[in-house]
């Protein structure tokens, strides 16, 4: 089975397009802000930005990048970058990418241009001896100048699940299985992960009842982290065990709730129209046999139909007959 080489990738984009109000939690954590988790979130466009690559042949050609998140939160914008591994060119990419955001909210006159630059961090979803604390851009100018663009990066294998529930940092949720990757492959010591994996599946069920989580929302997480798994175990016999904690526990969704509760409405206001409509025939067929006056039609419409006396009375009066 071929391994699939952008899964991560695959979740952490779904997650910004599908569920953008997840990420105002980890903008907090990371960049020390206390925005409300219902607060306006634009997405910016990602800007595509040029890079130099050298072919086999020994060749520069130029090609197209997008960025990996863009946030605008209030006046501040944000550039997440999520990566499965340590990357040389990172640094270089937040550059290019710093500047197209920047240019977008550039204010210049004839002899001035300000640009602001974004606030950035790098996600890693795993760590090697060489992922860096944090990312730093070094701007130098002619004329001596040196200025540090940094930001410290987030390392998620030194994230604890308590912290991760604790601050509500849901998109770190799916990729934290990464750091068992090892045994999982070697199909030993499964024991913490799949103590981690209850735990977060009991955590997002607990935050759904308390309405911190949506339907989608749960039910996002709960696929996202399916998808880590089989992404991780490639196909091995440890995914069904572990695919099947997540899967285990069949939930009754608000949505769903509603919707059952709807249709049993729906079947007793049915029943309830049903039985009118009957006694309603009953009383126009009695209406129209000749010798019956209003009390023989009470009389009857309480022992063949089992009306009581006071429903009797009400549909006489809706027909125009008075009892007496």
């Amino acid at each position: 089975m071929q391994k699939t080489t952008h899964d991560y990738d695959n979740v952490f984009k779904t997650m910004k397009m599908k569920h953008k109000r997840l990420f105002v939690s980890v903008i907090n954590d990371i960049f020390g802000k206390d925005y409300p988790l219902d607060i306006k979130v634009d997405v910016l466009p990602s800007e595509g930005y040029l890079t130099e690559t050298e072919t086999a042949d020994g060749r520069k050609e130029i090609e197209g990048q997008i960025s990996d998140f863009l946030i605008k939160i209030k006046d501040e914008v944000y550039l997440l970058e999520c990566q499965s591994y340590d990357d040389g060119s990172m640094a270089i990419r937040i550059a290019e990418y710093a500047f197209i955001v920047a240019r977008q909210f550039a204010v210049w006159d004839i002899e001035k241009a300000t640009i602001p630059m974004p606030r950035f961090t790098v996600i890693y979803v795993k760590r090697t001896e060489k992922t860096p604390k944090a990312t730093t851009i070094t701007f130098t100018f002619p004329d001596g100048q040196s200025i540090d663009y940094k930001f410290d990066n987030v390392i998620l294998d030194e994230l604890t699940k308590e912290y991760i529930i604790e601050k509500k940092l849901f998109p770190y949720i799916p990729f934290y299985i990464a750091r068992y990757e090892k045994n999982i492959v070697s199909g030993k010591d499964l024991e913490a992960a799949v103590d981690d994996l209850v735990y977060f599946r009991d955590e997002i069920i607990r935050l759904h009842s308390e309405n911190e989580l949506s339907d989608l929302e749960m039910t996002d997480l709960i696929g996202f982290i399916k998808t880590i798994i089989t992404h991780i175990t490639n196909g091995n016999k440890m995914e069904e065990r572990l695919v099947g904690v997540m899967g285990g526990v069949i939930i009754e969704t608000e949505s769903e709730k509603l919707i059952r509760q709807g249709m049993e409405q729906g079947r007793e206001q049915g029943m309830e129209q049903g039985m009118r409509q009957g006694e309603a025939k009953m009383l126009i067929r009695l209406s129209q046999k000749e010798g019956l006056d209003d009390h023989a039609i009470l009389d009857s419409l309480q022992k063949e139909i089992g009306i009581s006396l006071e429903r009797a009375e009400m549909y006489l009066k809706q027909y125009g007959k008075q009892p007496v």
